[in-house]
């Protein structure tokens, strides 16, 4: 979303002489590059040339200490895609480490590990942690390891949807979360453990942390990130749902090939705290 006063503010020009800076551009181009209303948001186009803008800053910073009257500006930006159980546990130290040593900033964009490596091939993104282990154009994967779930509910949920025990039919009908719509993890897990078809209701939880939170208010059963969940199973606030069947998704780090020292140094950040981390 483009904010014309703010950007005006930041550049030292009126909004009008913005506009007109976006108009001639759009001539020259021959497109339209902003769709204009309040916010004002970039078409398509408008994001590729965006993305391309910054791919070209990041280089021209790499060149900056090179060159003795040259200005390297504003700090450049990484935009990374990540999921948000990553970001919610292992994300953090590897971003920690990267940020001691860079003037880089981060724009961090949240989507499933299912789907972050499709931002990187529309070219939203210079990098993302993703589940899809095959490189997108112009791109090269790096495996990170596993992230470990657990099958976890509380204790009172337990006790009143299984109490009999956990067969494919009550499994089935009993309230379970998921992040969004595009979360598949408790159904692959219910097929696996039980060959269970999930058919009961169903809350829709898009945070990490609401989504342990909820399960421990008893609201549901869901897969949680282990490092999340493990301290609530110690403390036997959650109960692991039998058989105790761990899932692992494997995960990567796909990055552009950019001989940019940014990007490079927080490919190396990322690997490092992975490693420190993940199964």
């Amino acid at each position: 979303m483009l904010d014309y006063p703010a950007l005006a503010a930041l550049l030292g020009v009126t909004p009008s002489a913005i506009s007109q800076r976006v108009r001639g551009l759009e001539e020259r181009i021959g497109a339209i590059l902003i769709i204009r209303g309040q916010p004002c948001t970039p078409t398509a186009l408008g994001s590729r040339l965006c993305a391309h803008a910054d791919r070209v800053h990041l280089l021209e910073v790499d060149l900056a200490p090179l060159l003795p009257e040259a200005d390297a500006g504003h700090a450049p930006t990484l935009r990374i895609a990540v999921n948000a159980d990553s970001l919610a546990t292992w994300f953090p130290d590897a971003v920690a480490g990267f940020s001691r040593d860079s003037r880089t900033l981060l724009d961090l964009v949240l989507d499933d590990e299912s789907h972050t490596a499709a931002r990187l091939r529309a070219g939203e993104v210079l990098a993302a942690v993703t589940a899809d282990p095959e490189p997108a154009q112009g791109c090269r994967t790096i495996p990170l390891g596993a992230m470990r779930y657990a099958a976890c509910a509380s204790p009172a949920f337990l006790a009143r949807y299984f109490p009999g025990g956990i067969t494919a039919a009550t499994l089935a009908s009993a309230p379970h979360l998921r992040f969004d719509r595009r979360d598949t993890l408790q159904a692959r897990w219910a097929m696996a453990a039980h060959g269970a078809s999930l058919a009961g209701p169903t809350h829709f939880v898009p945070s990490a942390h609401a989504f342990l939170d909820l399960a421990l208010a008893g609201l549901g059963w869901g897969l949680h990130p282990l490092a999340l969940a493990a301290a609530h199973l110690a403390a036997g606030r959650l109960v692991e749902l039998p058989p105790a069947q761990r899932l692992d998704v494997a995960l990567y780090w796909t990055v552009a090939r950019l001989h940019a020292a940014p990007l490079r140094r927080l490919t190396r950040d990322v690997a490092a705290a992975a490693r420190r981390h993940l199964a």
